[in-house]
């Protein structure tokens, strides 16, 4: 039997068990971006947020963001094999044997860990903007929560749309590693096929493929959403020299 027969078999008898990995794949990749970039939205306002006069606010602001500072080390620093381990087995082991169903379990894991990485991106994206702005929404006596929602995170969300497309990406491909507990994303299907159809590579082969058209598919699709946000480079100001309309009326105008 040939090398491409083997490959079109195996997709033509295991199409149901692939489905199922890829459709996990993305439901835990999709959630835990999602719920890591609230995490991260959450974190880095508390980070960059200015200080109370009150005392005991400002200490326990000083506590929340030592808090922060180690979650975000500690999960930036350790690998996500190794933190959905201790995670897993470690609520079996406080709970007494009892252990988290398997998707939530790959969803808490990967919101965690991505959030470690999306609060450092967040707080970037404040830091970046320019200073006025905060001082002139202060100005006209917003708080500094209206400012964050209103004026900030607006352009924030839009400057690290490229870094949160890309943490998506990695997310697709870094759930594999989540078959250490036994969820069933798509690396964990290939691992029942391979040793079912005794064809090592074809499969891996097949897994690879579609690993790549899932991420060069959202690679693709957050581009597009990028290209959108940034709208038409050719625009009129409404009112201006440039507007046909307004050249009309002054012309006229002149003429007359």
């Amino acid at each position: 039997m040939s090398f491409f027969q083997d490959v079109i078999n195996i997709v033509a008898k295991y199409y149901p068990q692939l489905l199922s990995g890829v459709g996990n794949t993305m439901l835990i990749a999709l959630t835990g971006t999602v719920a890591g970039l609230a995490i991260g939205l959450l974190t880095g306002i508390v980070r960059t947020a200015p200080f109370s006069r009150n005392g005991f606010v400002r200490a326990l602001h000083k506590i929340l963001n030592a808090v922060i500072a180690v979650y975000v080390e500690i999960f930036r620093g350790t690998p996500m094999m190794v933190q959905a381990m201790v995670i897993y087995w470690g609520y079996a082991f406080a709970s007494g044997g009892n252990t988290l169903p398997l998707i939530p379990s790959g969803i808490l894991i990967v919101s965690v860990n991505t959030g470690a990485y999306m609060a450092e991106i967040v707080r970037g994206g404040i830091i970046s903007i320019d200073k006025g702005q905060f001082e002139g929404a202060m100005s006209i006596g917003m708080t500094h929560s209206q400012t964050m929602c209103k004026v900030i995170i607006p352009q924030v969300m839009r400057n690290i749309l490229p870094s949160v497309s890309n943490e998506f990406v990695i997310n697709i491909k870094d759930t594999s590693v989540l078959n250490v507990i036994g969820v069933t994303e798509l690396y964990y299907f290939a691992g029942i096929i391979k040793r079912q159809s005794f064809e090592t590579f074809q499969t891996y082969l097949v897994v690879c493929v579609l690993y790549f058209i899932l991420t060069f598919t959202v690679t693709r699709l957050l581009r597009f959403v990028e290209h959108r946000l940034d709208g038409n480079d050719s625009y009129v100001i409404f009112g201006s020299q440039s507007d046909s309309a307004a050249e009309i009326h002054i012309k006229t105008a002149r003429e007359g």
